[in-house]
């Protein structure tokens, strides 16, 4: 009884995982000066998951050249449509793309795949940056 336990107790975080067959990636593909004092980033979002998904809101912590926290923000990147890769623009208000040291993507507000339950997804999300400035996890 308690080996059934426990190992229902470490297949539970991953149980949710099996739902997807694949990773979804996201990529920070570049940045540049917005309009006034905003910074635009072009994301690329790759869906390998095998299903697609009507919400997925991110939470990215904008720190500075200097490590320091600049502000929290959250940014809404659906639809993204299954097996696609998805260019998504977003602007930072009040943000020098130059005074940027690092992206941290900090947690997923929302993720719900089509016609599914809301699921955690951070766990599926692999990042990756071609910027001069690194997307981390």
């Amino acid at each position: 009884m308690i080996r059934q336990i426990f190992a229902a107790m470490l297949l539970a975080p991953t149980a949710g995982l099996a739902q997807f067959a694949g990773p979804l990636v996201v990529e920070l593909n570049k940045l540049e000066p917005g309009e006034g004092d905003s910074c635009r980033a072009y994301f690329l979002f790759r869906n390998q998951t095998g299903m697609s998904f009507e919400a997925l809101e991110m939470s990215l912590a904008l720190l500075q050249s200097d490590g320091v926290i600049d502000r929290l923000v959250t940014v809404d990147a659906s639809p993204l449509p299954v097996a696609r890769t998805t260019l998504k623009l977003f602007e930072f208000p009040q943000t020098r793309c130059d005074g940027l040291g690092e992206i941290l993507l900090h947690e997923i507000g929302r993720c719900k795949p089509q016609n599914r339950d809301e699921a955690d997804c951070f766990e599926i999300i692999e990042i990756d940056s071609k910027a001069s400035v690194p997307l981390v996890k």
